[in-house]
C-alpha cells in the first residue's frame, strides 16, 4: 500500500515534558492503524500534530509527499484530514441535521441538504434529524461527532478514543461501521479497548513517553516483549 501521511523525526515538547519525541511514522492509504500505549504517551499530542491542531517544534509530515507540516488545521481539512475528539465536540443546541450540515458546508459546495441526509443515512441516523444534539444519548452524541467528521469526506479520519463510554451493543455497531469506510477513508485509530483495537486494526503503532515503540500487525504487536511489559501486560 502507498503512503498517505510520513513523519520523521515529528517532535514538541512541553517544557521537560517529551510528548512526542522525534517520531517517524507510516500511515498508509486504505488501512485502519490503531495508535496505542500507556496514558501520556503522546497518542493525542501525536494526531494532533497530523490534524494541525499544533505545530511541531521540529520533524516533517509529509501528504502524498508533500510537505504539510506549517500548514493550520483548517487547510489540512481541505486536504481531507478529519479529527473528531476524544471528548465529544458536537454543537449541542442544534438540530442532528444542521450539526451535520455545518461540516458539509465546510467540505465545499454542493448539494448542502443531499449530501447532509446522505451522512446520516450512512451511519443509520436519519430518523433523528430534527432532534436537538444535547438530548442524544451519549451513545448517539459520539456516533453524531462521527458522522459529522465523514461529512468532511475524508481521505484520512482520526478517531480518538471514539468507543470511551459506549456500551457493548454500540461498540459492536461502531466496529462494523468504521470496517465499511475503508479502504475509501484511512483510518487512524486512538483505543484503549484492544479488543476493538485487534478486531478492527491492519497495523498497530504503540507509542511510549512520546517514542515509538514497535509498529506491526496484531499479531506482532501482541507478541512482542517490549510491549507486553510497558503496556499489554499491565
Amino acid at each position: 500500500m502507498a503512503a498517505l501521511i510520513e513523519t520523521c523525526g515529528l517532535t514538541l515538547h512541553f517544557g521537560g515534558l517529551k510528548a512526542v519525541d522525534g517520531v517517524d511514522f507510516t500511515l498508509n492509504s486504505g488501512e485502519i492503524h490503531a495508535l496505542i500505549g500507556p496514558n501520556g504517551a503522546g497518542k493525542t499530542t501525536f494526531v494532533s500534530l497530523l490534524s494541525g491542531r499544533r505545530l511541531p517544534q521540529s520533524g516533517t509530515i509529509l501528504m502524498d509527499g508533500t510537505d504539510i507540516t506549517a500548514l493550520p488545521a483548517h487547510v489540512r481539512v481541505r486536504k481531507g484530514i478529519a479529527y473528531t475528539f476524544q471528548i465529544t465536540s458536537i454543537f449541542p443546541r442544534l438540530s442532528v441535521f444542521d450539526n451535520v450540515a455545518l461540516a458539509v458546508q465546510a467540505r465545499g459546495v454542493g448539494d448542502l441538504a443531499g449530501r447532509t441526509r446522505a451522512a446520516l443515512a450512512r451511519v443509520g441516523m436519519e430518523g433523528l434529524e430534527k432532534q436537538e444534539a444535547q438530548t442524544l444519548s451519549y451513545g448517539h452524541q459520539r456516533l453524531l461527532e462521527l458522522t459529522m467528521g465523514l461529512a468532511l469526506q475524508p481521505r484520512v479520519l482520526i478517531l480518538d478514543e471514539p468507543t470511551q463510554g459506549l456500551a457493548a451493543s454500540e461498540i459492536e455497531g461502531f466496529i462494523r461501521l468504521v470496517e465499511g469506510l475503508v479502504p475509501a477513508t484511512t483510518v487512524l485509530l486512538i483505543e484503549h479497548n484492544m479488543e476493538v483495537v485487534m478486531d478492527l486494526a491492519t497495523r498497530i503503532t504503540v507509542l511510549n513517553f512520546g517514542k515509538v515503540l514497535a509498529t506491526g500487525t496484531p499479531a506482532e504487536i501482541r507478541a512482542n516483549p517490549a510491549v507486553q511489559e510497558a503496556y499489554l501486560g499491565a
